[in-house]
């Protein structure tokens, strides 16, 4: 590929890669823009709530099994649980009112290609516990280790 080169530090730059590659490059672009703004809860418009739903029962686990997990979390009843999602709560909204799970930070692993304990930022490492802790349920992970103890 002549046009990978391009992005080679040292040396002469070559020509620009062909109008088909640059058509792929900038629709590849765009799909990870999109990515990007899905893996981001500082964003005004992303709304807890719908998406894990859709996830657990698409990967056959229950809305019981998925509420289970984000009380572990969060220490919400059923109720005021119901209440944030129906009200399309942002992440912002959803995190001020819970008390984080003093084991939390058990949860360790890579989301969005991101360590989770390695980010600073307290409302974006609670998104990403919760983004975690439904990815391992939705793989079909035993409750008993998604649900962690020291």
């Amino acid at each position: 590929m002549p046009w990978a080169t391009i992005f080679i530090p040292f040396g002469e730059p070559r020509a620009r890669p062909p109008a088909t590659v640059r058509a792929r490059l900038v629709a590849t672009s765009a799909a990870s823009l999109r990515n990007v703004v899905h893996c981001s809860p500082e964003s005004p418009k992303l709304f807890f709530g719908s998406p894990y739903v859709a996830k657990v029962e698409k990967k056959g686990r229950t809305v019981e099994e998925l509420h289970q997990v984000i009380a572990w979390l969060t220490g919400f009843k059923a109720k005021d649980l119901q209440r944030l999602t129906e009200g399309d709560a942002t992440f912002e909204q959803f995190f001020a009112e819970a008390t984080v799970n003093p084991n939390a930070n058990l949860i360790t692993g890579s989301i969005c290609g991101y360590r989770i304990e390695e980010i600073e930022t307290p409302l974006t490492k609670q998104a990403r516990y919760l983004d975690r802790l439904v990815d391992e349920l939705a793989k079909g992970r035993k409750m008993e280790k998604i649900l962690r103890s020291p």
